[in-house]
């Protein structure tokens, strides 16, 4: 029995208990909290909602904790409900009850966990979409890891999800950008305020193969080939590097397509009509204020050109013309005044501000000898994806950068990550995943095979209840990260799904040895395990990390 499941059997409880005594029940609430008590002594779960909820339909909190007892000591999935202190009640999960959960979990397979509270909703997920004038560094690869493993988390809920990558090809840093490759090209040193690195003299040398003649066209024709050309093998260099790092994206959208098809002329006509901008001073102001903004934003300076905002309200309102009811916009540490400007966009054009959702990520630092790592061997000035992944790997990035909330700054210790131990969180639990997958295949050598349905009632150790009941806190836990948008808490689990295993298997001994002969509680053993190494599986394919079955 899941703790989701546990909470409506005590919810419908509480409301035979309030309708035998003519008591309205609508104080109940939708979701009884059911937790896990800190001394197992005092049983699988406790609940507070006597306490809660007795003052409000006019019952002593103890007294309606004793009805509500009596009340769960008629469901079979129970052994018993117990009464302590002011209303609290405990509770114990009878044997066949914890056993159905290991059943289900084998049922279900790689879909335990998922649910359907986001079914119907379109959502559209931007994260990165860092300038096409370089490699990823790390606060981009931060982003890729984390808004990917939302992504599939709030899939795992029923979201339809599209990630989207945000291509900022319309500003002037694009010109900058391609300056920097013409004097590379020309052997030069880059513009003092354009890019250098290894990756620019390497692009640069790539233009040149596709067009040899380049350097000796006028100024204007040169700029646009090494622009147009050095954005777009930059774009594939990005490309290739966030599949590597297992996180795709199903649309690139590219902001000056906004400004080529007329979209940017076309809303700004339409909020001027509505009366959403005001002139002043020459310019054209969106009223930010009326959503807490510091001051109202240029939409058109004035000299006429749109000021980048412009951009971003034309974007947000293609992504509502295609039907997506949330937008999510992940964005860096210095981007807080977005939050304001883009609700105000959203309701500029008519739109509910809550279609709008911004995270803001903090800083990643490096560190590796106890000091900060600050140099990268390509990009010269930051440390970039590739420095990361060839430091530590693929899985052990992607765990690290996931495993922590993302507005808090992040020092990632290299030395920690590369170990083989219990200390790197990773490896502890991808070590869980191959050590449970081991212990299948050593049961096949042994010629143990499953002959009909495990005796799961059998499973009455303490350890095994601890097992099985962290087992039951996966669905819970992927509900609550979807809804909080927060998928360290997956990573958070599965460390401690890790843990109770690892107890587990130091306490109760699961296969036979020597001459012994598999016993009915083996096989029960055998189905519990089966059951940790697929929720291990399914957590750390929603983190996009992989689970090993040998290390």
């Amino acid at each position: 029995m899941t703790p989701a499941a546990l909470a409506d059997l005590v919810r419908s409880s509480a409301v035979q208990v309030l309708s035998a005594r003519g008591l309205d029940h609508a104080a109940l609430p939708d979701q009884v909290t059911i937790e896990r008590p800190r001394n197992p002594e005092h049983g699988d779960y406790a609940t507070n909602l006597a306490l809660q909820v007795a003052k409000k339909v006019g019952l002593a909190p103890r007294e309606f904790a004793e009805a509500l007892a009596e009340e769960l000591s008629l469901a079979g999935e129970l052994a018993a409900a117990e009464v302590a202190g002011p209303g609290f009640l405990n509770l114990r999960l009878a044997a066949d009850a914890q056993g159905d959960l290991v059943s289900r979990v084998l049922s279900a397979g790689d879909a335990y966990g998922t649910g359907d509270v986001l079914t119907g909703r379109k959502i559209n997920l931007e994260f990165v979409s860092a300038n096409p004038t370089g490699p990823i560094h790390l606060g981009g690869t931060r982003w890729a890891a984390v808004g990917d493993a939302l992504g599939r988390i709030l899939a795992a809920q029923g979201a339809e999800v599209t990630r989207e990558y945000y291509v900022n090809d319309a500003g002037a840093q694009i010109d900058r950008f391609a300056e920097s490759l013409i004097a590379a090209a020309k052997g030069e040193a880059a513009p003092e305020d354009g890019y250098a690195g290894a990756y620019i003299s390497d692009i640069a040398a790539q233009v040149l193969r596709r067009e040899p003649s380049a350097l000796s066209l006028d100024g204007a024709e040169r700029h646009r080939i090494f622009r147009a050309a050095g954005m777009e093998l930059m774009l594939e260099e990005i490309k290739k590097s966030m599949h590597e790092f297992r996180t795709d994206f199903d649309v690139y959208f590219h902001e000056s397509s906004l400004h080529d098809r007329g979209a940017v002329a076309s809303v700004i006509e339409d909020l001027k009509r509505n009366d959403s901008l005001y002139e002043a001073d020459g310019a054209w102001w969106l009223r930010t204020t009326a959503h807490g903004d510091d001051k109202d934003r240029v939409v058109i300076k004035g000299d006429g050109v749109p000021a980048y905002i412009a951009a971003d309200i034309a974007y947000l309102k293609d992504k509502i013309d295609r039907g997506f009811g949330l937008c999510f916009y992940m964005l860096g540490a210095d981007h807080h005044g977005y939050i304001v400007r883009l609700k105000a966009a959203a309701a500029a054009i008519g739109s509910d501000p809550a279609v709008v959702e911004v995270l803001i990520g903090q800083m990643v630092n490096l560190i590796s000898d106890g000091k900060p790592v600050r140099m990268s061997k390509r990009a010269g000035t930051v440390i970039t994806m590739e420095d990361l992944v060839e430091a530590v790997g693929v899985d052990a990035a992607r765990y690290e950068l996931s495993r922590y909330s993302v507005d808090s700054t992040l020092d990632i210790d290299l030395d920690l990550l590369r170990k083989h131990s219990n200390d790197n969180p990773v490896f502890y639990v991808q070590y869980a995943h191959a050590r449970l997958a081991s212990l299948q295949r050593n049961a096949a050598d042994l010629g143990i095979t499953a002959t009909g349905a495990p005796e799961l009632a059998l499973l009455t150790h303490p350890r095994e209840g601890d097992l099985i009941r962290t087992i039951g806190e996966f669905p819970s836990v992927l509900t609550k990260a979807a809804e909080l948008r927060e998928p360290h808490r997956v990573a958070r689990y599965l460390e401690g799904l890790a843990a109770a295993y690892h107890k587990f298997y130091d306490a109760a001994r699961v296969l036979p040895q020597g001459d012994e002969e598999a016993t009915p509680l083996t096989h029960a053993r055998l189905a519990l395990c089966e059951a940790a190494r697929q929720v291990l599986a399914n957590g750390l394919r929603l983190l996009g990390v992989s689970a090993p079955e040998r290390m």
